[in-house]
């Protein structure tokens, strides 16, 4: 783990638990965790205020012969590709472009909708590089919910790919498309950077560090959807985090498949920006599929993976029968969700050259906060999340009482740091009840952290659901199935799915002498939402329970469920 500075080791002769532990990095006097490692010099956060993070990851590109030579992207579909010379001077292009040509300015809130694609970075760092604000959504969303997060996010222009157009058509906000199919007649982003292309330099453009730089939509601790701001404080610190973990893990010559999608903060930190600063080789699949990610290992000798659970799941049960050869895999890591320990054991023994880490992290802290840097603490610890990061520091606290809590017991996790989010946009009393007013972010999740530092994940006491990596809010669910005439009220619970981690089950109670079916239901559901967040159980209950104050008691509703699956078996 070259690069990786440990703090001084501390007197603990002491019978008595000293005030800062080192082994957990744990300080009795305030209550607080710090992380046990350090930057060092090569990856100190930059201090200087008026530093855009577009500048940033264009400053680490190669430069020269070497920027012509070395490949960025390749289309996994196509096998079209860019080097890192091609992609700079395309940012450049559109850059000037959106700038002179398009008018956009300073704190315009651009909204692009498509899946991954080798064009997706060049847009994103475009659009950071003139101080615009980037606000992405999945394309599976529906047409309402596009048209809401437009009009929250105040969207000036979309960036949309030709598939995903008429979800713009109501909005009212000026369009032009990803690339141009023949005879569309629709100005795209392809025809701006072919038009631009003698652009030698980007607009020059003052932004500071505190100004946003993205709108990313995440139901947060609590509620619907909320536009998570981060500023460009927040993105530079933590692509300074993953220049450090790949530095001690991987090198320039290094292969990764982009699967992850890049409208996640998960995507967009790794293949829109962060590893561009590495200088590595990314293959971009535009979407998931198990059999075609296999391929495209195999095809390009792909040796680092970025996953999240139900894919290093779907590795352990039908790799070994695809035929493919993984031989070139090294490291894959894992997040978005909680990796269990057996499947992480079941993994190793199929794949025991591989590296499996896992890390943590939220869109309200920028996709950072944990990592397991090392194999040899990966294997001993699978079932924790890894140590906190550098620049963080955090807490554990008590539900109940509200007091810090030392190493092994369990509480709410508090981070600090960074890279931590400026605010829910236009929602003051969502951003004061998630961040104090010391700057810590209340995670909603309970864990505890070991006497080595290590963090560890126990379940989540915000009401989320976690399928296939994505965020469901169980508030959005109810408020639509409360929608229908013939439902009186309604609860949705997260139920365990191995495959998916969790599904969402509806708890539905009928109108008098309704014969509503579960299947009716589902589909009502299923026309108005993103697949993703479609209700996969329902059953039907006399009432829902509440407490005084009329809050669901779900986790009532989540012992019945289990009941129910049991009365089954």
């Amino acid at each position: 783990m070259s690069g990786m500075e440990i703090w001084p080791a501390e007197d603990e002769s002491s019978e008595s638990l000293p005030p800062f532990n080192n082994r957990s990095g744990y300080d009795s006097r305030t209550g607080i965790y710090r992380s046990l490692v350090r930057l060092g010099t090569k990856h100190e956060i930059p201090t200087k205020p008026d530093l855009n993070v577009a500048h940033l990851v264009l400053s680490q590109f190669p430069q020269g012969d070497l920027a012509e030579a070395r490949i960025a992207f390749v289309d996994a579909a196509t096998d079209k590709s860019l080097s890192y010379g091609e992609v700079r001077r395309s940012v450049y292009s559109l850059a000037s472009a959106l700038f002179h040509g398009l008018g956009v300015r300073k704190g315009d809130v651009l909204f692009l909708l498509s899946p991954n694609s080798i064009l997706f970075p060049t847009i994103c760092l475009a659009v950071l590089s003139i101080g615009a604000v980037l606000t992405t959504a999945n394309p599976l969303n529906t047409e309402s919910e596009i048209a809401k997060q437009v009009r929250d996010s105040g969207a000036k222009l979309a960036i949309s790919a030709p598939e995903e157009l008429h979800k713009f058509v109501s909005t009212g906000v000026p369009i032009m498309l990803t690339y141009c199919p023949s005879n569309s007649g629709m100005l795209s982003v392809e025809e701006l950077i072919e038009g631009c292309s003698c652009s030698l330099e980007l607009p020059q453009v003052t932004v500071v560090q505190s100004d946003p730089a993205a709108i990313l939509y995440s139901s947060g601790t609590t509620g619907v959807s909320k536009g998570v701001v981060l500023t460009h404080q927040n993105l530079i610190s933590t692509l300074k985090l993953l220049f450090w973990s790949v530095d001690v893990s991987a090198s320039s010559d290094d292969v990764f498949l982009a699967f992850i999608p890049m409208f996640h903060v998960y995507g967009l930190v790794f293949f829109g920006l962060g590893m561009l600063c590495v200088g590595v080789k990314i293959i971009v699949m535009q979407k998931f599929d198990f059999q075609a990610m296999l391929l495209a290992i195999q095809k390009h000798k792909v040796n680092n993976l970025p996953a999240v659970p139900p894919v290093i799941l779907a590795l352990v049960k039908y790799a070994s029968k695809a035929g493919c050869d993984l031989s070139s895999l090294q490291r894959t890591g894992t997040g978005a969700a909680p990796l269990s320990k057996e499947v992480s054991r079941e993994f190793r023994k199929m794949f025991p050259w591989v590296e499996l880490r896992q890390g943590y992290g939220l869109t309200e802290s920028s996709a950072a906060a944990t990592f397991l840097v090392s194999e040899r603490d990966a294997k001993a610890r699978p079932d924790s999340c890894g140590q906190l990061l550098p620049t963080f520091c955090a807490k554990v606290v008590d539900i109940d009482t509200g007091k810090p809590l030392p190493p092994q017991k369990k509480g709410e996790l508090w981070l600090k740091s960074t890279t931590i989010m400026k605010e829910y946009l236009g929602n003051s009393e969502a951003t004061t009840l998630t961040v104090d007013s010391d700057g810590w972010l209340k995670t909603g999740d309970l864990s505890y952290i070991d006497e080595s530092g290590f963090v560890y994940i126990v379940e989540r006491i915000k009401e989320l659901i976690k399928h296939n990596g994505y965020q469901v809010a169980p508030a959005e669910l109810e408020s639509l199935l409360l929608s229908h005439p013939l439902i009186v009220d309604a609860a949705v619970i997260p139920v365990e799915d191995e495959a998916t981690g969790q599904i969402p089950m509806a708890y539905v109670v009928r109108a008098a002498g309704s014969e509503l079916s579960e299947d009716q239901v589902i589909q009502f559901v299923a026309g108005q939402v993103a697949p993703y967040k479609k209700v996969r159980r329902v059953s039907f209950i006399e009432t829902i329970p509440r407490s005084a104050a009329g809050k669901i008691l779900r986790k009532d509703l989540v012992s019945l469920s289990r009941q129910q699956l049991v009365s089954k078996l």
